[in-house]
């Protein structure tokens, strides 16, 4: 019986390692089994909860309306089922998108930034392109995860003549606010990222420029259309200040094996730049990533990969003063995901977000 005993205290002592520990009940999924694009995550520190949106997909929420949905993790490894935390409204202009959902407080509210399209809605043609009508919109929510309400009626921020998407906010020194986007290869061929000043309603108060053009990164590479002509992409530009105080931008386009996580940095420290590219954070076919701090302090970043059917991928970052960097893998919260499937081909950006 005292052997038994002895035994049974030695038990206790051992510490089950985290990763074969049962996985928390309301939270059964793994990133392999997530769904999402254009990820972006909102780390809450009030709730000690990790919410990464994304487009609403039907075969992950069972909803088919037009809109974002939201994962929750503890971990940043076990997460919960989706659900639904914006949904566009009837009658709204838009047919389409719900693409690159950013979630940013302002003024004691939370606002999601997300784009939408109408491919009815024609603009000028470029050349044998047929541009048309494609914005962010935005909504607003007085809690992190929703729901969201659509302002001004979904306008879009930029003005509607153009023809752009994955608008983010970004808050100057003097605490002004601005949209920082990407303007559609289809309209300019070179994609660019532009930015327009906004009010503290988040409306543009004045007209965009130009921040940057895609071909002025050394990696990129145009992408042959069938009529032979080339176009530039630009995706998902995102901000990150640096200890040091350095202005960072991330952003993405094709380099020579596909889609490219890459980098900018604003020689002035301000968004006005002059911005120069370094070289790409990630390549294989990876990118529209952003960054954001974990609960321990580390910085993380969060990217798809690959481009259809794509899943999340987790790095551990560096803020190296004048950079970021790539310290590894975070392989023990994605597994590694890079998932093969009979649709996914090689791609020109006339497919872009298009699943097969």
């Amino acid at each position: 019986m005292q052997f038994k005993h002895l035994l049974a205290a030695l038990a206790m002592l051992v510490v089950i390692p985290a990763a074969a520990q049962q996985k928390p009940a309301q939270a059964p999924l793994l990133l392999p089994q997530m769904q999402l694009h254009d990820p972006f995550i909102v780390a809450d520190k009030a709730t000690k909860t990790y919410y990464l949106f994304t487009r609403n997909e039907a075969a992950m929420t069972g909803d088919r309306r037009l809109g974002t949905m939201v994962y929750s993790s503890k971990d940043l490894k076990h997460w919960t089922r989706p659900r639904i935390a914006f949904a566009l409204p009837e009658g709204i202009w838009a047919k389409g998108g719900a693409w690159a959902p950013e979630v940013h407080p302002w003024k004691g509210k939370w606002y999601l930034f997300t784009t939408f399209h109408d491919e009815a809605a024609t603009l000028p043609p470029e050349g044998n392109r047929k541009p048309y009508r494609r914005g962010t919109i935005l909504a607003v929510a007085d809690k992190v995860d929703g729901p969201y309400r659509v302002v001004r009626n979904a306008a879009p921020i930029a003005p509607k003549e153009l023809m752009t998407l994955d608008g983010t906010l970004y808050v100057d020194a003097a605490g002004k606010p601005w949209l920082v986007y990407a303007h559609e290869w289809l309209q300019t061929t070179i994609g660019t990222i532009e930015a327009i000043p906004l009010d503290d309603r988040l409306a543009a108060a004045g007209r965009p420029y130009v921040l940057f053009r895609a071909n002025e990164a050394g990696w990129a590479k145009g992408q042959r259309q069938p009529d032979g002509d080339s176009v530039w992409v630009t995706d998902g530009p995102q901000f990150h200040r640096t200890r040091t105080g350095t202005l960072l931008m991330l952003w993405s386009s094709y380099g020579e094996r596909g889609y490219v996580q890459s980098i900018a940095r604003s020689k002035s420290g301000k968004l006005e730049g002059p911005w120069e590219q370094l070289e790409p954070l990630v390549r294989r076919d990876s990118g529209h990533g952003m960054l954001f701090r974990a609960f321990d302090g580390r910085l993380m970043m969060v990217l798809h990969r690959p481009f259809t059917f794509a899943l999340g991928k987790l790095y551990e970052m560096k803020d190296a003063g004048d950079r970021v960097e790539v310290i590894r893998e975070a392989t023990e919260l994605d597994l590694e995901a890079y998932p093969t499937h009979p649709c996914i081909q090689p791609h020109t950006p006339s497919e872009r977000k298009v699943d097969c």
